[in-house]
């Protein structure tokens, strides 16, 4: 039998077998058991036992020993109050249970915070009297750390759901794990796109100069414990810096910064990518326990799934980005084309490239364009009027080596420099930091150049070279049709005013106006025309038809006409024979010279007291109008076939006296055929009633102009399909005559 010392009460008597026992066993059933006993003995609360787990909590060291008052075993009990709690259940005998309670076990430098569920219950003797207290307890810290850790996580996963910011995202999850573990400092590098350097993600205890230093560090072997983890891609673990050869390029940096110990796990895509690293540090050498690989773990797959859908979000926006680029290019292209569509003229279109330009390719903008072998401004756009004048006014040097437009005139290609151009100019007052100059060609030929220059700290990236280069290739198109329009146009009017009479003659006892309009943009040569010219009798010969067709065989149709008619008719008294020679000329025409047929409307004016006597022909045309005194208006018969069909035309004159006031009309069917959109013809009624509703007693000048007017409100700015003519004579006193 093995001797064994007699255990006392804190008052010297011996403790009963039965009390003895029971905290023997209590004693051996929680000794390796994660809960904790203390048995305390006396109103001074002295520690007689504990296990091992109990000692463990508390702190182990000086700490772990018995035959003590708890009071100064632990002092920091008295200010929480456990002290008095443990005075009452002496006193009273009661029971007091505490569930979740915060104990801060520990002196203030080392002290640390802990959560309990603890029971204190009397110990009573055999007679029922209260010897003293026994405590039993769990610790539930890493219970209450556990839910505190599933909240927190769940936080960042509901964090990453709506797409917070990756950097709130992981400067949040850093504080999260610093603040469960607190000698842990915990740093997250991002790695780049191709996975060959790191960079800062988020660190809030690092030191900012340590950040900034290892910001940007290559993946590879003996690179830290990042650097080596994220080229092994499996973690690393670096129990003490001060003598690991993986720290040998950081280890004073390390110093600095008060690391002893880190612990680095790759960040890891679903697809094996490298997306960054998670690193424990502490400040001490330590070596990981389970719990901080795991949570390592834990945090490296939060950070993937944070940095993956962070990835997600910016290829998202950068196709977004893509797509709103492109769709930007498209409606700035579509936008310039229509723009320099619009105007018919190659200065205006050139001033509207330079005014498109700017803002959206650069700031300045200018156009020359090559005449007699130099460059000469001739349009430019900046954002105030100052500039646009200073770019205005520059003339280029005629040395081709000092001149950026002088060589792209040169060579037929685009020039770009990220500098102002080293000729003279007003690069420094515009504050130019860079140019590019974009060849306007035409047949594989530069006729012009578009500049753009920028200022400050923009620049003219290669996606704006680009659409300069395209919005230039189309300007130049626009330019080259402005310049053919513009030709193409001024011979059209050219040969029209040949065909017609500048200022139509002054005849005795009569007036005389005309209206004409050529259809479409004036591109091509009407085949309306009409003619006044004096008989050696003193007589006056008109005319006014309509020849099939437009354009060059038109003119020479109309002008066969006019002069066949020019010659003859002082030849000839009779209307009838000066209408046959014209269609005998129009037969005789060669086939290539064919233009089809003509009508026309052929008279003589002879005044007489009466007023006008004239004699008509009508050959094919639309039937002349009387506009008597008292504003009826009525058809004049007469019949006749069309010219220049080969056929005999049959024909007849019509002689009648137009008296005082009264009024001749002849009009082609461009006038009575034009049509407005949704409507019907202007028509035969419509035009009688224009020509009823002048005013009193009118002159010849009054009726064109009133029947252009009525005409014009009719098409409401539409263009016309076909030319329109019309004379007018009206008896009465001479005028001043002019054509409308």
């Amino acid at each position: 039998m093995r001797a064994e010392q007699q255990r006392r009460s804190p008052d010297g008597t011996a403790l009963s077998s039965a009390a003895r026992d029971t905290d023997e066993d209590l004693s051996l059933l929680f000794g390796t058991s994660t809960a904790l006993f203390a048995s305390m003995a006396g109103p001074a609360h002295v520690l007689e036992s504990a296990n091992p787990a109990f000692f463990a909590a508390i702190g182990h060291g000086r700490r772990e020993r018995t035959g003590v008052p708890l009071g100064e075993l632990m002092p920091e009990l008295e200010a929480q109050g456990f002290l008095g709690l443990l005075d009452h259940v002496h006193r009273s005998g009661e029971r007091h249970v505490g569930r979740d309670t915060r104990v801060v076990i520990g002196a203030a430098g080392q002290a640390r915070e802990a959560y309990f569920d603890f029971t204190y219950e009397a110990r009573r003797d055999a007679g029922g009297n209260v010897i003293g207290v026994r405590m039993i307890g769990v610790e539930t810290t890493q219970v209450k750390h556990a839910r505190r850790l599933a909240a927190e996580h769940r936080a960042l996963l509901e964090q990453i759901a709506r797409q917070a910011p990756l950097p709130e995202v992981l400067e949040g999850m850093c504080q999260v794990i610093e603040e469960l573990s607190p000698d842990v400092i915990v740093s997250v590098l991002l790695a780049d796109e191709d996975g060959r350097r790191l960079h800062h993600g988020a660190a809030p205890s690092l030191p900012g100069f340590y950040n900034e230093a290892i910001d940007g560090i290559a993946t590879g072997e003996g690179v830290g414990s990042c650097g080596t983890a994220a080229h092994r891609r499996q973690k690393v673990i670096v129990t003490d810096i001060a003598d690991d050869p993986l720290w040998d390029d950081f280890r004073d940096l390390a110093e600095q910064a008060g690391l002893a110990a880190c612990w680095s796990t790759p960040i890891l895509a679903r697809d094996g990518r490298l997306l960054g690293t998670f690193a424990m540090y502490h400040r001490t050498p330590r070596t990981p326990q389970d719990t901080d690989l795991a949570l390592a773990r834990l945090f490296a797959d939060t950070a993937a799934l944070a940095i993956e859908r962070h990835h997600a979000e910016q290829a998202r926006r950068a196709a977004d980005a893509r797509e709103k680029a492109a769709r930007d290019d498209l409606a700035f292209l579509l936008t310039a084309s229509t723009a320099l569509a619009q105007p018919l003229d190659e200065k205006q279109t050139l001033q509207r490239l330079a005014t498109l330009s700017t803002p959206v390719l650069a700031p300045l903008a200018t156009v020359d364009l090559l005449e007699a072998g130099r460059a000469y401004r001739v349009a430019a756009a900046a954002p105030t009027e100052e500039a646009r004048r200073l770019l205005a006014s520059h003339h280029h040097a005629p040395n081709t080596e000092d001149d950026a437009v002088a060589r792209v005139l040169a060579s037929g290609l685009t020039e770009v420099a990220r500098r102002a151009p080293a000729g003279p100019g007003p690069w420094q007052e515009l504050g130019v930091t860079g140019y590019v100059c974009v060849p306007l060609m035409d047949r594989g030929r530069p006729f012009g150049v578009l500049s753009l220059f920028s200022t400050g700290r923009q620049s003219l990236d290669g996606h704006r070279i680009a659409l300069a280069e395209e919005v230039a290739r189309r300007a130049a198109s626009a330019a080259r049709n402005a310049r053919q329009y513009a030709q193409r146009a001024g011979l059209a009017r050219d040969l029209q005013s040949g065909l017609l009479l500048p200022d139509l003659p002054d005849i005795p006892g009569a007036q005389v106006a005309a209206l004409y309009h050529p259809a479409g943009e004036g591109l091509d040569i009407g085949g309306d025309f009409y003619d006044v010219f004096s008989r050696d009798d003193g007589s006056w010969a008109f005319v006014l038809g309509d020849v099939c067709g437009r354009g060059a065989k038109a003119a020479t149709t109309t002008a066969l006409v006019r002069h066949t008619a020019r010659a003859v008719a002082p030849l000839i008294d009779d209307p009838v024979g000066v209408v046959k020679a014209v269609d005998r000329a129009l037969n005789d025409r060669n086939a290539h010279q064919n233009n089809g047929f003509v009508t026309l409307v052929y008279g003589h004016l002879t005044p007489v007291a009466e007023g006008l006597e004239v004699d008509l022909v009508r050959a094919g045309h639309t039937a002349p109008l009387l506009l008597g005194a008292d504003h009826a208006v009525t058809p004049v018969e007469a019949s006749g076939s069309l010219l220049g069909i080969g056929i005999p035309p049959r024909l007849g004159a019509v002689r009648f006296t137009l008296r005082a006031t009264e009024s001749l009309v002849l009009y082609t069917d461009g006038i009575t055929e034009c049509r407005a959109t949704g409507t019907d013809q202007y028509g035969d009624d419509r035009l009688a009633r224009a020509l009823a509703t002048v005013p009193s007693r009118p002159t010849a000048t009054d009726i064109v102009r009133s029947l252009a007017d009525d005409v014009r409100a009719f098409m409401s700015g539409r263009t016309v399909d076909d030319d329109q003519a019309a004379l007018v004579v009206t008896a009465g006193a001479p005028s001043p005559l002019h054509r409308r």
